[in-house]
């Protein structure tokens, strides 16, 4: 089963994130505290599988859940898999809808500039808060794709 397995915020953009032991996602705004929230964007809350995290890993990088400035880290799922539209379901209360797949990284990146590679671009997801709630680590996820 897929599930949560870090969350991860940050105070300013294009730094890494730090996991923090849980966190609130507010309805149209993201992860309460972590710089990248806000209401008047379709990018609310970014997603990354602990599986591409280990092919950096197996690359001989030293990284790990939130280096890639991923507000959530996954596992068990296929990110890339998802279609625009998807609904995905954190624990009891919280339900996402995937807005973007991929993104065209920014050039004070931290990660692309320590290491000079980037998988956000690739292999991130965003999503939009569409019911919030609390978020920790550990909390099971449900896919619905369009049409389900």
């Amino acid at each position: 089963m897929a599930k949560i397995t870090a969350v991860c915020k940050s105070k300013e953009k294009g730094t890494r994130k730090k996991a923090v032991a849980e966190g609130t996602l507010k309805e149209d705004y993201g992860l309460v505290g972590d710089a990248h929230a806000d209401c008047c964007t379709h990018r609310q809350v970014s997603l990354l599988a602990t599986e591409s995290i280990d092919k950096m890993r197996k690359l001989g990088f030293e990284v790990g859940p939130g280096d890639f400035a991923e507000n959530l880290t996954t596992q068990g799922m296929e990110l890339l898999s998802l279609p625009l539209g998807t609904k995905i379901y954190i624990g009891k209360d919280i339900l996402l809808r995937v807005t973007q797949i991929g993104k065209e990284c920014h050039t004070g990146c931290a990660i692309r500039q320590e290491i000079g590679k980037c998988i956000m671009p690739k292999e991130g997801i965003f999503a939009r808060v569409v019911h919030g709630g609390r978020v920790r680590a550990g909390d099971d996820i449900r896919i619905k794709k369009n049409g389900q």
